[in-house]
Order: C-alpha cells, then sequence, then structure tokens
C-alpha cells in the first residue's frame, strides 16, 4: 500500500486516489530563458522515478509539467539579446527536450505552455474580482488579496502573521496590503510587443503563480492528486496556487471541510554544493549538459535516486564518481549472465522487498540497497538460479530506469571526457600480450601488463577456459 509524505498534512498518508485506478499529476517545469541546470534535473528525475512506479504499481497516470515562458526573466534576456520572446523560449525549451531525452526520461503526458492559457488565466482572476478576492490597484495591476483567504499559509506552515512581505516581494504602489500578490501586470510602456495581451483591466501579462493554476485546472480539473515541485516552490508560490485555485472555486466562505485543490502536495529537496545551496546568485551552479560531458546520463540518475527524494544532496565530481562506482558493481553482477526476460515474481522475497521500499513514499535508497543485495546473491549463484536472480535484478532495476544498457558496453565505457584512456584495441592487444607472456610461463611480465593497465583505468577480471574480461574502474 503507497504512502505518501503530504507536505500539506506534514505527514506520511495512504494514497488514495480520486478515481480509483488513476492519478492525475502536475508539476511545476522550467522557466525557460536558460539551459537546465543539475536542480531542474532532480525535479526531472524525481518525478519521472514517480510516474513510473505508480505506472509499475498499475495506475493510469496522466502527467503534466508545465513550460513558463513568460516572466521577467525570460524578458530581461529576449531584450539584453535582442530576439523576440517566442524566439528565446523554442530555443531553450528544445535544449530542455534534449537534455531530457539524453537523461533518459519519459515525455510528460502534457507540457502545456504558459502563453497559451492566457484566456484560462483570466477567467480565474474573473472569478476572483467577482468573489472579492482579487482587485485592480492604482497602477494597473490585480492583485489577490491575502488576507480575505482564510486558508492562507496552510501548506507552508506560515501565519499571515509570521509574513515579512517585504523580503518576499516588492511592494507596488497598487497593493492594498504588503502581503498581496500579482495576478496580472499591467504593461509598461517600455516592455516589448509581444510581451502584452488584451484584457478587462488592460494590456499585460500573468503573474507567475496564476500560470500553473490554469494549466492545471485546464488538463487535470480543479481539483486533483498530486502536485510536485521543488522545496523552493512551496512557499510561495505553491501556497498563492492554493489560494487563487480554491478562492476562486469557494471564495471567501472557504473552510476546511471543502475539497482541496490538490490531494498530496509532493517537494523534493534541494541540491547543494560544497554544502551551499545552488544557486545562480551564488555562482555554484552547474548545467546538465556540461555535467553529461563528463559523467553518463545513468551516473547522474544513480547519484539522484540513491539519495530520498525529499533529502538534500550535496553535488560534487566525487559523488559522481562514487555512482559510478555503485553502478559498476550493480552491472559486473550482470555481466556475462543470460537475462531471461520473464515477468517479476511477485512472491519473490527480493521483489516484496523492493516493493516496500517504493511503497514507503518513493524510498529509493532502500531499494537501491535491496538492488546491491541482490546483486551480491547474484555473484553468490550458479546456474539457473544465476539467471533467475540476475533476471529479477534487471527488472526492478529497470522500474527505477537503471541496468538496462548491455553490461560489457557500460563497464567498457569508462567515464565521459577528459582522456579517453586506452582505447579498446590497445586494451585487447595488451591482454594478448599478456596471454602470451603467461603462456611462455614469464609471469613476472604478465603482472606487469596486469599492473600497468590498472594504473591506466582498465581492471582485468580472469574468468574460467583462459578468458579475460576488462572494465574501466
Amino acid at each position: 500500500m503507497l504512502q505518501i509524505y503530504n507536505t500539506l498534512s506534514r505527514s506520511k498518508q495512504v494514497f488514495k486516489p480520486i478515481e480509483p485506478g488513476k492519478v492525475k499529476m502536475y508539476v511545476c517545469g522550467m522557466t525557460v530563458y536558460d539551459f537546465c541546470h543539475i536542480g531542474h534535473a532532480r525535479v526531472m528525475i524525481v518525478f519521472d522515478m514517480v510516474v513510473r512506479w505508480l505506472r509499475a504499481s498499475g495506475y493510469e497516470v496522466v502527467y503534466v509539467r508545465n513550460i513558463t515562458d513568460i516572466d521577467d526573466k525570460i524578458i530581461n534576456r529576449a531584450v539584453e539579446n535582442g530576439e523576440p520572446i517566442s524566439a528565446l523560449t523554442q530555443r531553450f525549451i528544445d535544449a530542455m527536450h534534449g537534455d531530457s531525452d539524453e537523461l533518459g526520461l519519459m515525455h510528460p503526458d502534457h507540457e502545456p505552455r504558459a502563453t497559451d492559457y492566457i484566456a484560462q488565466m483570466q477567467g480565474i482572476i474573473g472569478r476572483l474580482i467577482e468573489k472579492e478576492l482579487a482587485y485592480q490597484g492604482e497602477d494597473g495591476d490585480v492583485n489577490f488579496a491575502v488576507r480575505l483567504f482564510p486558508e492562507y499559509g496552510r501548506l507552508s506552515g506560515k501565519s499571515l502573521d509570521e509574513l515579512n512581505a517585504g523580503e518576499r516581494v516588492a511592494v507596488g504602489g497598487g497593493k492594498r496590503d504588503p502581503l498581496d500578490f500579482v495576478l496580472w501586470k499591467s504593461a509598461k510602456a517600455e516592455e516589448p510587443a509581444d510581451t502584452r495581451w488584451q484584457s478587462p483591466w488592460g494590456e499585460g501579462r500573468p503573474g507567475w503563480h496564476i500560470e500553473c493554476s490554469a494549466m492545471s485546472c485546464d488538463l487535470l480539473g480543479e481539483h486533483f492528486d498530486i502536485h510536485g515541485g521543488g522545496a523552493d516552490l512551496q512557499f510561495p508560490h505553491h501556497e498563492n496556487e492554493i489560494a487563487q485555485s480554491e478562492g476562486a472555486l469557494y471564495g471567501q466562505d472557504h473552510n476546511a471541510s471543502d475539497a482541496p485543490f490538490v490531494n498530496y502536495w509532493m517537494h523534493n529537496g534541494h541540491i547543494r554544493v560544497n554544502e551551499e545551496k545552488m544557486s545562480k546568485s551564488l555562482g555554484n551552479f552547474f548545467l546538465i549538459r556540461d555535467v553529461l560531458k563528463n559523467f553518463d546520463p545513468e551516473v547522474l540518475r544513480f547519484f539522484m535516486l540513491r539519495a530520498h527524494y525529499r533529502s538534500p544532496i550535496n553535488y560534487s565530481d566525487a559523488q559522481l564518481d562514487e555512482a559510478r562506482s555503485g553502478l559498476v558493481r550493480l552491472y559486473t553482477a550482470l555481466a556475462q549472465v543470460p537475462i531471461n526476460s520473464n515477468p517479476l515474481d511477485p512472491h519473490s522475497s527480493w521483489v516484496k522487498r523492493f516493493t516496500d521500499a517504493m511503497n514507503d513514499d518513493f524510498n529509493t535508497p532502500e531499494a537501491v540497497a535491496a538492488l546491491f543485495d541482490l546483486a551480491s546473491e547474484v555473484n553468490r549463484a550458479q546456474g539457473e538460479e544465476k539467471v533467475e536472480l540476475a533476471g529479477t535484478l534487471k527488472g526492478l532495476a529497470g522500474i527505477l530506469n537503471f541496468l538496462q544498457c548491455d553490461p560489457t558496453m557500460f563497464l567498457q565505457a569508462g567515464s565521459r571526457g577528459g582522456e579517453a584512456g586506452l582505447s579498446a584495441a590497445v586494451i585487447e592487444e595488451q591482454i594478448a600480450a599478456r596471454v602470451s607472456a603467461k603462456q611462455a610461463k614469464d609471469f613476472a611480465k604478465a603482472d606487469l601488463i596486469r599492473k600497468t593497465l590498472l594504473e591506466q583505468g582498465v581492471v582485468l577480471e580472469d574468468k574460467p577456459g583462459g578468458l579475460t574480461e576488462w572494465r574501466r574502474s
């Protein structure tokens, strides 16, 4: 029975979908004004894992991840570049798709762009104004009246008295209260023509928070199962999503007994670099495309999922090297073993252990630990038992999108980038020279060849029948 840690309740809860057997999930996606970094990679990898497990558990999943293609950062970058908004955003959408494909991730079922949902955003804003939860200020902006929504702060655990609006948002002259947030931004004279739309409140563009409410409600309905995103979005973005979505539905009379906008809120932990939160302001962020120049995509996925999705993780090349070593250990167990393609046996103790881990709030560290223990059993087993266990290992790992490459190819590929090291042809020549030395009983030379190869990152493993296999360390 699947349990999910719900940020809204601050506890694990048994997962009960609104419609039996079906799951509707929305994840906040990228703002496309630059290339994706590894913080984005974590969101993509984590919720790719969640969808894979839900589907493996028999659920029919509708997975929506949006694209924010209009906001201040996008406008500023386009103006700096002297190019249209659409040209800038399409370039980085294409780059994002390239990163996702190289990481081996599934495409969302729907990937809505904010600029295609302006009418829906205006519809929600209009309803909020009708219910007197929103107003147009003297500066032309339309704002949400936070103090009129009684449930505000429930997701983040913040009370209105605790909030210091001056630290989180610039207070404009048109706001009645510093806590209020913008729903529709009035167009400024200096802004390009392609950054504004007609509305009942004059030309302008949507605020960031209203975008996700419009896209999620249009595609999934006003009440759906799971909403995900990074921990940094919990406040104010997701808090504001709840306020405007439930406010538009219920008005000021909203109370705790009404059906919530979302049943389960999931947030993945931050990426840290040298124990500091990764951020562009600190200059310690890493682009996905740069990381993948030096490391296989599966290594990055493994690095992300060997930690629990809610935990912060510390990024470094050393951590990725360690992740690769873990994958080498798992692939080594599969090397030279014929893999059966039989369905996983639900009565297997290994399948049960893996399933119990994943059903415990997607506990991938425990699931990966089960894979390592199973790999050890594969190494010890013989004959049909070895084949069966190896098939179980590959099948379970496949749910997490691991161990699907040819083991020999992975083990001999080594890390990407840097010095290529010895070519496969040179290594094979050295192995043949070592075989000749052993046949001539020149064991000192044979040992020297092994040692020299090891120093160059190549591990030799002698097998029965005089065969020698090799892999990169």
